[in-house]
């Protein structure tokens, strides 16, 4: 797979810009603040329909304008697709697939896959689980499309019961106030057993839309466990082994984002959900949430489903978080990625490698094993400030990016 022209309208700060592109290496090089990231960030959102850089679309709509057109023409073995995405902040999104329109944005996932490394990505590492929860489930959607919907389902039901769960705490609290209500027949007696009923429809949805999220994330993460040690070990030679787990809040009483362990010790999630004595992921969801109704009526917040679940990950005895070097986080970060691109290769045909401004957070040694581990792959795209953070591994075509133009040079 390898893109063969990207073109973008009013996407960042380019009213326009075509850039031809082919397989092998490219490196687009210029000043910071010049644009590169903006060619690599328009790709990843093509393959992702989300920015690795902002949580929302208004940021990648050029100043004044009031949508953004990204235009891609994928190559894939002997089929060749063209891609368009118009970005519509506020509105719905719309995209076209060889110039006809589809029902839905999210059908042209997976036409596109791409590998992205950035100076963001430490945030896997030393970042929220938030951070991480996403990097499972961007996997996901690129390994299955149909993940797009699940995730879609799942985030709409936590929203629903979410607004239920804060309209239910807040009359609750009133109830307390004026007949000190401490029960669930009590609270009904106030006024609200209509909300106790529909939370039970909800609890429904959820743990349906959730099992199935949660079990694709624990085969996901035995997936990715040998890659990442073998990314890790290839990295940093002779440093500690990178371990991962998946911490579920079926098995931490309600919030997997606290009391942290390192991974690799112990009992895995990724191991006892899977043989937990006959009963399905499904039903032990709506278990939990059964046992922490009272809990979510005073807080007025979902606690448990995949939505408050953590990937650990650990260095040796150690979790990564907190106790990681700085080189040690970067290595595990690429060591991340390193073993998507592995299993996406393994799913058929090499997804495109974009490594964006990463060569110059990197020492002397990890740049150049990093640049030996790409150096094979289809087609990776380089962004960098100067000439010298690109390695001399990695030759190929080369772009300079200033002023709002891109020019080949080599």
């Amino acid at each position: 797979m390898h893109v063969a022209h990207l073109s973008l309208t009013d996407f960042r700060s380019y009213a326009s810009v075509e850039l031809g592109l082919e397989p092998g290496i490219t490196a687009l090089v210029g000043p910071n603040g010049q644009g590169k990231t903006n060619l690599v960030e328009a790709l990843g959102y093509v393959a992702a329909h989300s920015s690795h850089r902002v949580a929302n679309d208004a940021p990648l709509v050029r100043q004044g304008a009031s949508r953004a057109i990204v235009r891609c023409a994928v190559h894939r073995d002997e089929r060749r697709a063209l891609v368009e995405l118009e970005i519509n902040p506020g509105k719905a999104n719309r995209a076209r697939l060889n110039r006809s329109p589809v029902s839905r944005p999210r059908d042209v996932i997976g036409l596109l896959r791409t590998v992205l490394f950035a100076p963001e990505d430490l945030a896997l590492v030393k970042g929220d689980p938030s951070e991480r929860r996403r990097f499972l489930d961007d996997l996901l959607v690129a390994r299955a499309p149909r993940f797009a919907g699940v995730r879609a389902d799942y985030d709409r039901v936590l929203k629903q019961r979410g607004a239920l769960l804060r309209m239910a705490a807040q009359a609750r609290r009133g109830s307390r106030s004026a007949r000190r209500a401490e029960s669930d027949s009590a609270f009904a007696a106030a006024g609200a057993g209509d909300v106790l009923s529909t939370l039970e429809v909800w609890d429904a949805h959820l743990a349906r839309a959730g099992a199935e999220l949660l079990r694709a994330r624990l085969d996901l993460v035995e997936a990715l466990r040998p890659l990442v040690s073998g990314a890790y070990a290839a990295l940093a030679p002779g440093g500690g082994a990178a371990t991962l787990d998946y911490r579920s809040t079926l098995s931490t009483g309600g919030d997997a984002e606290v009391d942290e362990e390192p991974a690799g010790r112990g009992s895995s999630d990724t191991q006892t959900l899977s043989t937990d004595l006959g009963k399905t992921l499904e039903e032990r969801l709506r278990e939990r949430l059964q046992e922490v109704r009272q809990a979510e009526l005073e807080r007025g917040v979902t606690l448990v489903g995949p939505h408050r679940d953590d990937l650990l990950l650990g260095l040796g005895d150690l979790p990564a978080r907190g106790y990681a070097s700085h080189g040690e986080s970067w290595s595990f970060a690429l060591a991340l990625r390193l073993a998507a691109y592995d299993l996406l290769r393994a799913d058929g045909g090499d997804p495109v490698l974009i490594l964006d401004d990463v060569f110059a957070e990197l020492d002397t040694q990890r740049r150049r094993r990093l640049a030996e581990i790409v150096a094979p792959a289809e087609q990776v795209l380089i962004t960098a400030a100067v000439d010298d953070d690109v390695p001399g591994e990695l030759v190929g075509a080369r772009y300079d990016v200033a002023e709002g133009s891109v020019a080949r040079v080599r």
